[in-house]
């Protein structure tokens, strides 16, 4: 037997089995615009633009703008979303493939939103299917049968909603007989109105410039609005549903970005005042309502399913953390953002958006208006409201404030009082230096008689400073006025600057003129065993991230020991009527030394977003609450809190970074990678010797300044995080459109062409460390 007649022995029954070449599929292009552009979900920056594919006339009715599919891309199935339809394309017919399967029923991203995810690209460098990660959640096919059962039954019946509510209160119309059943859209509607109205005198009664908030929320023009709330354990919240209400009132959306589930938690029942329903399961087995929540932790089914009803117009008040706001709305609507100054306002992957940004950007591309809220003015909110000829950016620009009236205030402050050492000194108090005086001791246990007493302290963890050795006073740079500290490793033993790596050679303190540096060791641990010798016999609560978080406490007698956003709320008891019943009878601020050595460019201002969201908690002067200020602190921050202004702190970090070159006097990237990738992107985009090498009069680029490596035993590991840097480069705020053009640019290049090295950037970063 010759070796062309040998064969593989195999067993009866088991031969290979021939396989049948399919003949392939036979396509029409579609009548009309048959070709798809389409965005990939391909993350790589140089592959951002669309790619061009048939559309079978059998799916040309299927396969809209911003419906999801499935197609080949080289060897991979990949999903996409069609961003338009057009009857010519740049590429070859030849090399042009048919869109594979329509996997979406509905449009999941409407023409509005695909807008926004192009504007937000590119504001922040990034590309279309970047924003399309963190906007469209995944899909759950049974979640779209079910919402499109709800939306046959939610039509009125018997008559059609107000002009000025369509479509904002879906689910509840008129009976044949034109009477209104209990719950219906038009009780809804004059809820709502009726809660508006009341609101707005609120609102009006206590704040400045209210009527032109409450006019942008009823016009068709785009206005920004930075609002300084009042304190009061309710009070933020009340100004958020009034806004949310007042919007739907006046026919548009809502979308309202909180920091954290908690104010989520917090909101909902405030909304529900109004006659909002939040969007919720039916006896039926549909999803109806008025509220939904939005958030990057939910179930799978459930996120699809608030998105969902969000982008078919069934629910026009969407609430949430940093999620919502990818929120699919159509037209005019508010867009309202809490406390944005929260280091949770940023997302984690590139191109790294930023809650704020993102939120103006759309209210402005919808002609709505935006709102940032908070209790402690951001650097950023104090910049815009500077005047009218504020440099318009595409995330930021002019904002009207919205300020509490001078009378209000003082009604609604607690006392506030700094209990330093000069202050201690003036009441002969004989415990000068003591972690809680004898004269905070007085005054706590007095507040312990009638209700709770909260003590705000530091994070449990351990960090180090420098200070003065002689005056305290934190150590900072003499070139760019960043931070100390020494080197990790601890193989230099010169202190190097955080922010743009200078070596502090020749130091001395402006204040006082001493050389000598001293190590400060911050931290709180063992607080609640220190003060059980205090208050004995006193019930104690700790709430934190290391001990767990408490949600509430009862109006009683206790200690609450909490760290920053851990701050249990006070729940009323039986015989507690009213704003009473959910307030702390004191509010203790504990360790404020620590608040001198804390590191960062926004130490200050987190600082003081701490505190007074802690005594916010607390009752009023006129119903003896008082709030203490243990410790020294900068005076500008102590200040602030005193007077409940946080424009004094807010103005004095604007005139420093003004002097130093800093955001948001100036638009800054931070780009990190290693060391090599890192210098030749700075010098292809100017910052070293080039157009941007000096930003007005101060140095465009700072740094690189070496990352530490990360703790692992994969040598591996070690090899490809070696000699990373960061760097921050600087330009005008004119030119941050064209900052973010070239970062993309050269970095889609860098990844392209395959160049060695890790390389990443982040504008608008909240830190430069």
């Amino acid at each position: 037997m010759t070796t062309s007649d040998a064969q593989q022995l195999t067993l009866d029954g088991l031969a290979p089995r021939k396989r049948r070449k399919r003949a392939p599929a036979e396509h029409t292009p579609a009548e009309h615009d048959p070709i798809a552009q389409v965005v990939l979900d391909v993350q790589a920056l140089h592959l951002g633009q669309t790619f061009d594919y048939f559309i079978d006339e059998k799916d040309s009715d299927a396969a809209q703008p911003g419906v999801l599919v499935r197609v080949r891309f080289g060897v991979q199935r990949v999903s996409g979303v069609i961003w338009s339809r057009t009857s010519t394309s740049d590429t070859p017919r030849s090399s042009i493939r048919y869109i594979e399967r329509v996997l979406s029923p509905d449009v999941l991203v409407p023409a509005s939103m695909r807008e926004d995810i192009g504007l937000i690209a590119n504001a922040y460098g990034g590309t279309r299917a970047n924003i399309l990660r963190f906007a469209v959640p995944p899909r759950v096919s049974k979640v779209e049968t079910e919402q499109r059962l709800t939306a046959s039954f939610q039509r009125p019946v018997g008559g059609s909603l107000p002009d000025n509510i369509q479509g904002g209160f879906a689910g509840r119309g008129t009976l044949p007989d034109g009477t209104r059943p209990s719950g219906s859209s038009f009780e809804v509607a004059d809820s709502v109105s009726e809660g508006a109205a009341q609101g707005y005198r609120r609102i009006a009664a206590n704040y400045g410039e209210a009527n032109v908030l409450n006019d942008a929320l009823h016009g068709q023009r785009f206005q920004s609005f930075v609002f300084d709330s009042l304190p009061g354990a309710q009070e933020w919240q009340r100004n958020m549903a009034w806004m949310a209400a007042t919007s739907l009132s006046a026919g548009k959306s809502a979308v309202v970005e909180l920091p954290t589930m908690r104010e989520v938690e917090d909101l909902l029942p405030v909304l529900r005042n109004y006659g909002l329903k939040p969007f919720s399961p039916t006896p039926s087995g549909g999803w109806i309502g008025d509220v939904a929540v939005l958030n990057a932790q939910m179930p799978a089914a459930d996120r699809y399913r608030a998105y969902l009803a969000v982008a078919l117009g069934q629910v026009k008040v969407i609430i949430g953390t940093r999620a919502v706001m990818y929120a699919p709305v159509e037209g005019p609507a508010l867009f309202a953002i809490l406390e944005d100054a929260a280091y949770q306002n940023m997302d984690g992957m590139m191109p790294y958006p930023q809650a704020r940004g993102v939120m103006r950007l759309r209210a402005k591309s919808h002609g709505g208006v935006f709102v940032a809220m908070s209790n402690a003015r951001t650097v950023q909110s104090q910049w815009e409201n500077t005047g009218p000829d504020t440099v318009e950016t595409p995330v930021s620009g002019y904002s009207t404030a919205i300020h509490p009236l001078a009378s209000p205030l003082k009604d609604a402050t607690p006392w506030v009082r700094w209990l330093n050492r000069d202050e201690l000194a003036r009441l002969a108090d004989a415990t000068i230096g003591a972690r809680v005086p004898h004269t905070a001791v007085r005054a706590l246990s007095k507040a312990l008689e009638s209700g709770p007493v909260l003590l705000s302290i530091p994070q449990d963890s351990t960090s180090e400073a420098l200070s003065c050795a002689k005056c305290h006073r934190q150590a900072r740079c003499a070139k760019c006025s960043g931070p100390l500290q020494l080197p990790a490793d601890r193989s230099e033993s010169v202190p190097r600057c955080q922010w743009c790596g200078a070596a502090a050679i020749h130091w001395a303190c402006p204040g006082c003129g001493h050389e000598r540096m001293r190590v400060v060791r911050v931290g709180a641990a063992g607080t609640a065993a220190e003060l059980a010798g205090l208050f004995r016999g006193v019930p104690m609560v700790l709430s934190s991230k290391a001990q767990g978080l408490v949600r509430d406490v009862p109006c009683k007698p206790m200690i609450v020991i909490a760290t920053p956003g851990f701050e249990p709320r006070v729940r009323p008891v039986s015989n507690e009527r009213g704003a009473a019943g959910h307030e702390y009878r004191a509010v203790a601020i504990l360790d404020a030394w620590t608040s001198l050595y804390a590191l960062g460019v926004d130490a200050r201002l987190d600082t003081l977003t701490a505190w007074m969201r802690a005594v916010s908690l607390c009752a009023p002067r006129s119903r003896g609450g008082q709030a203490l200020i243990l410790g020294e602190t900068d005076p500008a921050i102590a200040q602030s809190l005193m007077m409940w202004d946080s424009r004094i702190l807010a103005s004095k970090d604007l005139d420093e970074r003004m002097e130093t070159g800093m955001p948001p006097t100036v638009a800054a990237a931070c780009v990190w990678g290693r060391r090599d990738a890192v210098m030749t992107l700075m010098q292809r985009i100017g910052a070293l010797g080039g157009d941007w090498a000096v930003c007005g009069e101060l140095p465009g680029m700072l740094g690189p300044v070496p990352i530490a490596q990360p703790d692992t035993v994969d040598a591996r590991e070690l090899e490809a995080t070696a000699d990373r840097v960061k760097a921050v480069v600087r330009v005008p705020q004119s030119q941050r459109a064209e900052l973010a053009i070239r970062l993309h640019r050269e970095t889609a290049r860098h990844v392209a062409s395959r160049e060695p090295g890790e390389l990443r950037f982040r504008i608008d970063p909240k830190d430069l460390i």
